[in-house]
């Protein structure tokens, strides 16, 4: 017998064909049969993969952009410059320790998937009700469960009837009541009733299971790895064209094969962005401090660039929109039953010890609205029985007995004698009105001295309201540019409820409407909806990948199993607060405050973040631009570069390293997603970096013609020129229009007088370098800021021409 995949098709197979299908009967299996079956089809577990962790570690050193910094590494040992070969294995080595840290989110998921699973149920084998591990259940099996326990596999009901939380699954907000010939899925724990079973799904082959396949297959593409390599591919292009230049002039020159191999090295030190890996962690690390500050904790660093991005935001209705709790939404009485006395009875048929949602929202209703308890206690209570539909309970005061009933309103109508006939008609139209606006109903009767003489007393409407802020939230996250999409479990008409009232929007699609087809549709389909009801796992994870097949960057909140799959999937899986360790395990943000207004300060956190890198990039870019351009117009001139591989292992640490303060830099968010077109980017460095070639050209001059210098102290004024038009240039790039605009962060600014007051030592005291005056330190510091700031208009214009400061 194969492994069977759970779905709607199976449960309505009758059961003569189910048993055949499975190979079973009503008399279960026998020991053999189970034991073949476990061999044949394995363990009803959630297998994890293998990991290799010093395997998984070493490939963080095999890429493009490793690839190119190893180039770099391998020519500086073969030239005997083993300190920035040293520096470039550094650098190797904390980008692979970052990698290697954030890799294994998936497995941590299914671990925990895998300790969610029931540890034991009752089986009937050989004729025999046993007691056997869960893992060893196998399809055919007929299983026995009740109250308190966790579901063990998928399975149809052959008798009984119970209460499941399927809430983790389906993200109903309901307990689903079940009986003979229905489904119930595996994980799921039991709120009320017992019932015998037959497994029909175990292991990878149940709900449980396909959610677990998911998160490990789920994985949306690297942005973050996408920008790197773009970034890396535009600079290549231009070192590369320079150094086939510089190196063709210098064959014709005759100069020495080493000297060639040194410029070689120089033009790909200054093309490849070394410290861009480290400098995106840092950035990011730096934004994930300032999101836990907001309530929200980045498990995975990628996440705060993606946000940035997002577009669309798919937002789990329970828990996120809505309070995931039961509420009393409205109370129609009959026959002159005050409500306060409608609401005493009500509370009288409810549980006081672990109340199930329905009974714990009706006493917070009454204690909200301070009603008495009034003279009678309750003596006896009969909790939910999913077969009868209804709680019981009596009630003493002076002698007195009292009855009341709980349960479905038709049920509890259809219990009562005397006001049953002339409110039957009131009833049915009351239950169908709270039904169309998504509330569930329940009725209440009591009977008094004759405890078989029931009297119907009202109904009591109860719903899962949306949080106070989710209406003002979701018009922020409009504002954002962004748009919202609500997913739920729940039924249509719940679904339209909720999402009008918090202002999402009223065009609500049916998941089974549409989810048999092909990404392509279902994106079509979702164009124009506010929502999906009725959803499923598998069906949470198509809308995410079918949205990012459509181009679309894709928030996904979530807090249950369920959602699980699509929030690995999703740019910017958020696990809302009180989520399951499974939900938190595969997001990228897991919030620790509930509703909606954390992930509108964390989505504009996180546009500030993609600011201060895209600050950074725009340094390197017009840094690399302008450093190329200089190198080759002077070796023309000079015949020989005017930058020695020291100075350019300082510069790479003046321009680089330096210039990570940038991650707490004061920065604006924007009003829309952010995206990274390199490509434009670039084309908007090339102005500036264009006047900042002209400005080191000068600095030559100055050296050759103003103080008349040889070849050592040209470079070490070159160096100085250098770097600190590099400290100056962020102040310029960090404002997408005048650098004025705004204040520098405290750090930028330590940094930067840091960085000039040591170079300007170096310069004067010779250290590493050749030495220079007092003057002409001071000298080619005034021209370096006057000329930098001066750069910022034709950089305003650049960056207006192509767009850059509308981002």
């Amino acid at each position: 017998m194969e492994e069977k995949k759970v779905d709607k098709e199976i449960t309505a197979i009758d059961w003569s064909t189910l048993f055949v299908e499975v190979n079973s009967s009503e008399s279960g299996l026998t020991s053999g049969d189970a034991s073949e079956r476990l061999i044949k089809n394995g363990f009803n577990e959630i297998p994890e993969k293998k990991y290799n962790p010093i395997k998984d570690f070493v490939r963080r050193y095999w890429a493009p952009m490793p690839w190119l910094l190893e180039t770099a590494m391998v020519l500086s040992v073969f030239l005997n410059h083993y300190i920035e070969a040293a520096m470039i294995l550094l650098l190797l080595s904390v980008n692979a320790v970052i990698g290697y840290r954030h890799s294994r989110d998936s497995l941590k998921a299914i671990s925990l998937l895998k300790n969610r699973l029931a540890l034991s149920v009752r089986v009937l084998r050989d004729g025999l009700w046993v007691t056997v591990p869960a893992r060893e259940a196998v399809i055919g099996d007929i299983i026995s469960v009740k109250t308190g326990e966790i579901i063990p596999a998928d399975a149809r009901i052959l008798s009984g009837n119970i209460s499941v939380d399927q809430s983790s699954l389906t993200g109903e907000s309901f307990p689903a009541d079940l009986g003979p010939g229905e489904p119930m899925y595996s994980g799921s724990p039991i709120r009320q009733g017992e019932a015998r079973a037959l497994v029909i799904g175990t292991g990878e082959n149940t709900y449980f299971g396909k959610t677990a396949r998911l998160v490990v297959s789920a994985k949306h593409a690297s942005h973050q790895e996408e920008v790197m390599l773009s970034i890396v591919k535009y600079m290549m292009y231009l070192g590369i064209a320079a150094s086939i230049l510089v190196a063709g002039y210098a064959f014709a020159l005759r100069l020495s094969p080493v000297i060639i191999l040194t410029f070689i090295v120089i033009f790909l030190m200054g093309a490849v962005p070394v410290a861009l890996p480290a400098v995106l962690a840092i950035v990011q690390s730096v934004g994930a401090l300032e999101l836990s500050k907001k309530g929200a904790i980045v498990s995975r660093l990628e996440a705060i660039e993606d946000a940035a991005s997002i577009d669309t935001l798919c937002l789990d209705k329970t828990g996120t929109i809505t309070k995931n709790e039961l509420s009393v939404t409205e109370m129609i009485t009959f026959d002159g039953v005050s409500r306060e006395d409608f609401l005493r009875f009500a509370v009288l048929s409810s549980g006081t010890e672990s109340p199930d949602p329905i009974d714990a929202a009706i006493t917070h209703e009454a204690a909200r609205l301070a009603v008495a308890d009034g003279a009678y206690i309750q003596t006896k209570f009969s909790p939910f029985d999913p077969l009868l539909k209804r709680t019981e309970a009596i009630a003493e005061a002076d002698g007195r007995r009292i009855r009341i009933l709980k349960g479905s309103p038709l049920t509890i109508l259809g219990l009562c004698e005397k006001n049953c006939d002339e409110n039957a008609k009131r009833v049915h139209d009351a239950v169908i009105a709270f039904s169309e606006k998504g509330y569930r109903s329940i009725g209440v009767a009591l009977a008094e001295g004759d405890l078989t003489l029931l009297h119907f007393m009202g109904i009591i409407a109860l719903s899962d309201p949306p949080r106070d802020e989710s209406c003002a939230m979701i018009a922020e996250i409009k504002k954002l540019g962004i748009r919202p999409i609500m997913l739920t479990g729940d039924d249509i008409a719940i679904a339209s409820q909720v999402a009008q009232a918090a202002g999402i929007g009223n065009n609500i699609l049916q998941a089974a409407d549409f989810f048999d087809l092909q990404d392509t549709h279902i994106a079509s389909a979702l164009a124009d909806c506010d929502g999906v009801a009725g959803i499923y796992p598998e069906d949470k994870f198509k809308v995410v990948r079918a949205l990012q097949n459509a181009g679309r960057f894709v928030g996904m909140t979530g807090d249950g199993i369920n959602d699980a799959p699509a929030l690995k999937q999703a740019e910017m899986g958020i696990a809302v607060d009180n989520a399951a360790d499974v939900a938190k395990a595969a997001a990228g943000i897991v919030l620790t405050e509930p509703g909606l207004s954390v992930i509108v300060g964390a989505i504009e956190t996180s546009r500030r973040i993609y600011q201060r890198m895209l600050s950074w990039v725009l340094n390197k870019i017009i840094k690399v631009m302008s450093f190329v351009g200089l190198l080759t117009v002077s070796f023309f001139w000079l015949k020989e570069l005017p930058i020695s591989l020291l100075g350019m292992s300082l510069i790479v640490f003046a321009n680089d390293f330096a210039t990570m303060s940038l991650a707490t830099d004061n920065a604006s968010h924007t009003p829309k997603p952010n995206s990274w077109e390199v490509g434009i980017i670039t084309l908007a460095s090339i102005i500036p970096g264009f006047f900042f070639m002209l400005q080191g050209l000068g600095a030559i001059a100055m050296g050759l013609y103003f103080f008349y210098l040889d070849i050592p102290a040209l470079n070490s004024l070159v160096l100085l020129n250098l770097v600190f038009s590099s400290q100056f240039r962020v102040f310029l790039v960090r404002e997408r229009g005048h650098f004025w605009v705004s204040m520098p962060g405290a750090a930028l600014i330590r940094t930067t007088v840091a960085v000039i007051v040591l170079f300007s030592i170096m310069g004067i005291f010779g250290l590493l370098t050749a030495p220079l005056s007092i003057v002409q330190v001071a000298v080619i510091l005034c021209y370096s800021m006057v000329i930098s700031l001066a750069i910022d208009f034709p950089k305003v214009l650049s960056f207006k021409l192509f767009g850059l400061n509308t981002e």
